[in-house]
C-alpha cells in the first residue's frame, strides 16, 4: 500500500496539485489521467521518491518495494539485458552478484563459507533461483528475442530497449508498480499479453497511459488529475467518463436552474418594488434572493481540440490500386509483391508486427520514396494526405505557429483565419505565437492534423497518428475519422482507435498479406483468420487473398 498525505506541488504561481490525500492499496489497478501537464509523471516519480513534493509525504508499507518503468533507455547501455532486467529488484541483483563474486574466489575462507550461506539464504528466499525462467518468460512475452538476451542494451534498437526496461518494471513481483506509458512502442499482440499479466498481478499498479483500451481491460479504479486535485473513481476508463460528464451536466443543470430562478426573483422585485399591495411579496423575494448561490465550477484543464476532416469532393469509383510492390530497406525486404484495391468507404487499418512494411508503404503512397518494382495508382477524384510518423521534418523553420500554417492556408486567408484554426486546435492567444522549434510532441501532432484538415483530401494516409496525444485529443481525432465520410489508412498502436474507425484490416505478414472487411475485434476473434496467419508464418500462400 502506498498513501499520499497532503501532497502539493506548485510550479512558481503555477498550482499542479495541491491537498492530494489518497491511498493506493494492493490488488487494485488505478489508472492516473489527467490533460498534458497535469503533473501525471511527475505524480509517479513523487510517489517513487525521485522528487519532493513543496509539501505533504508519501508513505509506503513496511517491507515493501516500488518498480517503476524508467524512460531513460541509455542508462544500462553498458549492462547485458539479462543485467537490466534483474536490476529491477536492486536488492535480488546485489545478493546475485555478492554470490557469484565468492563463488569466483580461487580460495575460500571460513569467512566466505558463513557469507556465502547467508547470502544463499537470502537469495532462496527471493526466489532466486528462478531468475533466469521469470526473466526469460518476461522477455519472451514481451516480444525480445532469444538471441538478443545476453547482449549489451547499447546493442538494442529503441523499441527493444523499451520492451526490457518494461520487463526489469515487471521482475520479482515488485509489491507496487508504477508505470508511465507502459504500452509505448508495443505492439497489439504485445499488448495483449501486458493487459493479461496485469490482470494476474496481485498487487498495487498504478498506471499513466494514453490507450484508451488499455485503461479500460486492466484498471478497476480511475484518479483523475484536475481541478488541482485527484479524484479517485472505482472502474476503468469509460465508467469514468460517463461519471464525470453526467456529475458535470448535473452541476451545470443546478447553476441553470438557480440562474433563472435568481432572474425571475429579479424581474418581479423591479416590477413591484414600488407597488404598494406587491411591497411584502417584493421584500419576501429580496430576501430569497440573498439565500441563492451559483456554484462556481472550476475551470477544468481538460481541453478537447475540434477535429474534422472536410473532403472538398467525394470520391470516385476507382481510390487506389497497388500491383506488385516491392522495396528494400538496408538489406532487408519489408514489401514483397504487396497488392491492394481499395474500395469507396474503406477505413483500413494495417496491422502486423513490422512497422517498418507498414510506413514504407505509406511513404511510397505519398510519392516520398519509390518503390523497387510494382506499381500503383490513385483514382483521378482522388486527393490525398499524409500524416508521418516521422514529422520533424515539418518544423526545421522558426516560424510562429501563424506563420507556420499560413504555408498550408489557402493565399486569400490571411491572420485571422490562421489564428481560428489555432484555436480549434488549443493553441489560443500567445499560444498562437510559439516557434516551432519548442513544440512537443503532442503540439506537433495537432499542427499536422491541422494541416491535413485544410488540405480537404478525400483519401487520408496516416502512420500513427495518436502517438504523442492525451487522451482528450485522441477521443477528438477518432470522433474525426469515424464521422469522415470517404477513405481512410491507417496504422495505430491504440486498440480502441482501431476498433472503432476501421471496417476494413489489412495484415502483414512475412508470408503476405491477410484482408478481411470487418472490424478489428471481430478479426482479432475470427477462427479463419489465425489459421491464415499460421499458414502465412509457414510460407503457404493463401490463394484466396
Amino acid at each position: 500500500m502506498i498513501t499520499a498525505t497532503n501532497v502539493a506541488l506548485a510550479y512558481g504561481k503555477r498550482v499542479i496539485f495541491k491537498d492530494v490525500n489518497i491511498k493506493f492499496t494492493p490488488g487494485n489497478c488505478y489508472g492516473l489521467i489527467g490533460a498534458n501537464g497535469a503533473g501525471k509523471s511527475t505524480f509517479l516519480k513523487i510517489l517513487a521518491g525521485e522528487r519532493e513534493p513543496d509539501k505533504g509525504e508519501i508513505s509506503v508499507g513496511a517491507r515493501e518495494r516500488i518498480a517503476m518503468l524508467r524512460q531513460d533507455q541509455s542508462a544500462f547501455d553498458e549492462e547485458t539485458v539479462f543485467n537490466t532486467v534483474v536490476k529491477g529488484h536492486k536488492r535480488l541483483f546485489e545478493v546475485m552478484a555478492a554470490r557469484e563474486a565468492i563463488y569466483a574466489k580461487s580460495e575460500f575462507s571460513d569467512e566466505d563459507g558463513i557469507r556465502s550461506g547467508e547470502l544463499e539464504a537470502e537469495f532462496s528466499e527471493m526466489n532466486g533461483y528462478e531468475i533466469e525462467s521469470d526473466a526469460a518468460v518476461l522477455l519472451s512475452g514481451l516480444g525480445v528475442p532469444e538471441e538478443l538476451r545476453h547482449r549489451k542494451m547499447k546493442e538494442l534498437d529503441g523499441g527493444d530497449k523499451v520492451r526490457v526496461l518494461l520487463a526489469q518494471a515487471l521482475f520479482g513481483n515488485p509489491d507496487i508498480l508504477l508505470l508511465d506509458e507502459p504500452t509505448n512502442n508495443l505492439d497489439l499482440k504485445t499488448i495483449s499479453w501486458l493487459e493479461e499479466f496485469l490482470f494476474r498481478f496481485q498487487n498495487t499498479v498504478i498506471i499513466v497511459s494514453h490507450d484508451r483500451h488499455f485503461l479500460n481491460q486492466v484498471c478497476t479504479h480511475i484518479a483523475d488529475i484536475d481541478f488541482g486535485k485527484i479524484q479517485v473513481y472505482v472502474g476503468n476508463y469509460d465508467f469514468w467518463y460517463q461519471a464525470s460528464q453526467l456529475s458535470l451536466k448535473q452541476k451545470q443543470n443546478e447553476n441553470k436552474k438557480v440562474t433563472d430562478k435568481t432572474n425571475e426573483l429579479k424581474e418581479f422585485i423591479q416590477r413591484f418594488s414600488s407597488n404598494a399591495s406587491k411591497a411584502k411579496q417584493a421584500t419576501s423575494r429580496k430576501k430569497l434572493l440573498e439565500k441563492l448561490t451559483i456554484e462556481d465550477m472550476p475551470i477544468s484543464s481538460r481541453k478537447y481540440p475540434y477535429i474534422v476532416f472536410k473532403p472538398e469532393r467525394p470520391c470516385g469509383d476507382i481510390i487506389l490500386e497497388i500491383k506488385d510492390l516491392c522495396k528494400e530497406i538496408d538489406g532487408e525486404i519489408v514489401l514483397n509483391d504487396f497488392s491492394l484495391s481499395v474500395n469507396k468507404g474503406d477505413k483500413i487499418a494495417l496491422v502486423g508486427s513490422n512497422s517498418v512494411a507498414k510506413t514504407t508503404l505509406f511513404q511510397i503512397l505519398a510519392g516520398e520514396l519509390q518503390p523497387d518494382k510494382g506499381s500503383f495508382r490513385w483514382g483521378v477524384t482522388i486527393s490525398s494526405a499524409y500524416f508521418p510518423k516521422e514529422n520533424s521534418g515539418y518544423f526545421n523553420n522558426k516560424y510562429n505557429l501563424i506563420e507556420w500554417l499560413r504555408q498550408f492556408a489557402p493565399p486569400t486567408e490571411g491572420e485571422s483565419f490562421s489564428r481560428g484554426f489555432l484555436g480549434r486546435m488549443l493553441f489560443s492567444g500567445e499560444e498562437a505565437l510559439k516557434t516551432t522549434d519548442v513544440l512537443s510532441g503532442g503540439e506537433r501532432v495537432r499542427c499536422m492534423l491541422a494541416r491535413i484538415m485544410l488540405t480537404g483530401a478525400n483519401a487520408l494516409i496516416l502512420d500513427e497518428p495518436t502517438n504523442h496525444l492525451d487522451l482528450e485529443s485522441i477521443t477528438a481525432l477518432n470522433n474525426g475519422l469515424i464521422a469522415f465520410p470517404e477513405v481512410v489508412l491507417f496504422t495505430s498502436h491504440d486498440h480502441q482507435f482501431v476498433s472503432t474507425v476501421a471496417n476494413r484490416i489489412v495484415e502483414i505478414t512475412p508470408g503476405g498479406i491477410i484482408d478481411r472487411m470487418m472490424g478489428f475485434d471481430q478479426y482479432q476473434e475470427d477462427a479463419n483468420v489465425a489459421e491464415t496467419r499460421n499458414r502465412l508464418f509457414l510460407g503457404e500462400k493463401d490463394l484466396t487473398l
